[in-house]
């Protein structure tokens, strides 16, 4: 069985690093944002000429880095319903927590993986929202 995946279908990794890893029949996912698979954009980020952000839209990213996560489960022999652990990255607390969480609970409802969701500075590109999971693969 192939232990890892990379997949067109979610976001490029930043690095030397795949997209998951399988290990016995639980699957660690690396860090997944919102970055658009096909041509790298973000949803409803605008930047200004030094490339600072001057608009994000924490909804569309929340749509997004979903269905790149649901990808790479899917990609990896996994679905959405084996998610266990799922740590979420923030870079606005304050400002992007009720709607994430407000969209979080109609996407994992059911799910019942246990969450932790903290703040960061920022993250490797101009995103608001990353997710780290854990998963399992039925064998």
């Amino acid at each position: 069985p192939n232990l890892i995946t990379v997949t067109e279908n979610a976001s490029t990794p930043l690095g030397a690093y795949p997209h998951a890893r399988k290990v016995g029949n639980l699957l660690f996912l690396s860090g997944i944002g919102p970055r658009n698979p096909k041509d790298n954009s973000i949803p409803g980020l605008k930047l200004d000429n030094e490339g600072n952000i001057v608009k994000y839209d924490i909804e569309a990213e929340c749509h997004s880095v979903f269905a790149n996560v649901k990808a790479v489960l899917e990609a990896s022999g996994s679905n959405w319903s084996n998610m266990i652990d799922v740590t979420v990255f923030l870079t606005n607390m304050k400002k992007d927590f009720p709607v994430y969480n407000k969209l979080y609970g109609e996407y994992f409802s059911g799910v019942e993986a246990c969450r932790t969701t903290v703040e960061v500075k920022s993250l490797p590109t101009p995103i608001c929202i990353e997710l780290k999971v854990i998963a399992t693969i039925d064998t």
